[in-house]
């Protein structure tokens, strides 16, 4: 689906016993023995993606002609999978040994089971040469431990839509370009309006952009041991920022309890004057809020001193039991070469991960009478330059952002000051 924030939300909520049970089957298999290609016949991949369907059909249905065409001895079945489903059901297909062989996911996600030994070794598979064609920052988000397990596909960054009136009506001449900024923009907002600037979630399982905001603002989350490295000035100093904000009332005290989608909520209704999504958003607040969406006028994403912004990453992973790796590994790069990854962009509104794909110039110019979301995608062609994965791959990355957010709500709540929050947050990763 393309939707950035939904990209943050496919992480582990599977059963413990499916995992273990999986982590069994995958872990003893000879892929030698089973993964080898027929070549007198014609080999059936399956491909998966998530939720693409009904909006991207004929893409995909042209896609696959033209790839079987090119290899007659391939052909392709495709599985649109609805987004809540995607994640129960590749492990059910791991665990039974009946898995796809070529499976639409996101790094998070897919890193946590790479470390199972989930998926193929693909720098095995993909020559230097053609790893070179995708942007660098982008490859490493699909690596663990130095190993690739994914091919990079589609991408989008957040971009801040605003509403110019409430700006206008707050005194407010330009959007914040930094969380400093923002918070000046808060007061200034609730003092003249009464509305809020924004929302952030601090739902232990929902997104985690204040994380993002953290590493943005100059914190280390994890040391190189894996230890918490957020206790230090850095860390307290933006423990101390989102506390600061939700004491003077200049978050919505449902922050602690809403998601991420009560953010769209407040926007749609004019109630909030900031909104961190992609450029492509703006279509859906067109048809559900025709006046906000007048107003609304899109800038850069909001960053801390290190000036780093993110981007969500989707990929394409390959499970180690395929019984036509070759077969899989030719689909997936055809997927994603240049010509199919500039046309699915401009399809989806979304960002390829190609470098020559990306220097198109459909990226770097507009028309003069260019709408908002046109504008919108420029801007986040040039914030691909440095943008990155902010948070750290890793298994238990949930089990940390539930440490800082509940000491977060601690310390906003006063019932930890935001020294001990800190501590506690890191005692809390350490000992788990």
């Amino acid at each position: 689906m393309i939707r950035s924030q939904k990209f943050q939300q496919l992480t582990v909520w599977a059963l413990l016993g499916l995992l273990a049970t999986w982590v069994v089957s995958c872990s003893t298999g000879d892929v030698s023995k089973t993964t080898k290609s027929a070549t007198s016949e014609t080999a059936t991949i399956e491909f998966w993606t998530m939720q693409l369907q009904p909006q991207f059909t004929n893409y995909f249905q042209s896609l696959i002609t033209n790839f079987e065409s090119q290899n007659p001895s391939i052909k392709v079945k495709w599985v649109d999978v609805p987004w809540a489903a995607m994640e129960n059901k590749i492990l059910t297909a791991v665990s039974a040994k009946t898995p796809p062989d070529v499976v639409n996911l996101n790094p998070d996600f897919a890193s946590q089971l790479a470390g199972r030994n989930a998926w193929l070794d693909l720098d095995a598979k993909i020559p230097n040469q053609v790893r070179s064609s995708y942007l660098p920052n982008i490859w490493q988000a699909s690596t663990l431990d130095g190993k690739s397990f994914g091919i990079p596909w589609y991408l989008t960054t957040r971009l801040t839509i605003y509403n110019t009136d409430l700006l206008k009506k707050a005194g407010i001449t330009k959007p914040p370009a930094t969380y400093t900024e923002l918070a000046s923009a808060a007061a200034q907002i609730k003092d003249k309006t009464r509305k809020y600037a924004f929302f952030a979630s601090f739902v232990p399982q929902d997104s985690g952009e204040v994380l993002e905001s953290f590493v943005q603002m100059g914190v280390t989350l994890l040391n190189a041991d894996g230890k918490a490295g957020f206790n230090t000035p850095q860390g307290k100093a933006a423990f101390q920022y989102w506390v600061d904000l939700y004491k003077k009332g200049l978050l919505p005290k449902e922050s602690l309890t809403q998601g991420h989608r009560h953010a769209i909520d407040l926007y749609q209704s004019g109630e909030s004057a900031f909104l961190a999504s992609g450029p492509e958003f703006l279509k859906t607040i067109s048809n559900n809020a025709p006046e906000i969406a007048k107003a609304s006028a899109i800038a850069p994403q909001i960053t801390g001193d290190t000036n780093k912004k993110n981007v969500a990453v989707m990929n394409l992973v390959i499970p180690r039991a395929t019984k036509n790796p070759d077969a899989a590994v030719k689909f997936a790069l055809f997927v994603t070469n240049d010509e199919n990854q500039l046309a699915f962009a401009k399809a989806a509104n979304v960002l390829p991960s190609t470098v020559k794909a990306l220097s198109d110039s459909y990226f770097k110019e507009v028309p003069a009478n260019a709408s908002t979301v046109e504008k919108g995608r420029i801007i986040s062609a040039q914030q691909m330059q440095t943008a990155e994965v902010l948070t750290p791959k890793m298994k238990d990355f949930k089990v940390l952002q539930k440490a800082i957010y509940e000491n977060l709500q601690a310390a906003m709540l006063d019932v930890k000051t935001v020294d001990k929050a800190v501590e506690d947050a890191a005692q809390q990763w350490d000992n788990r």
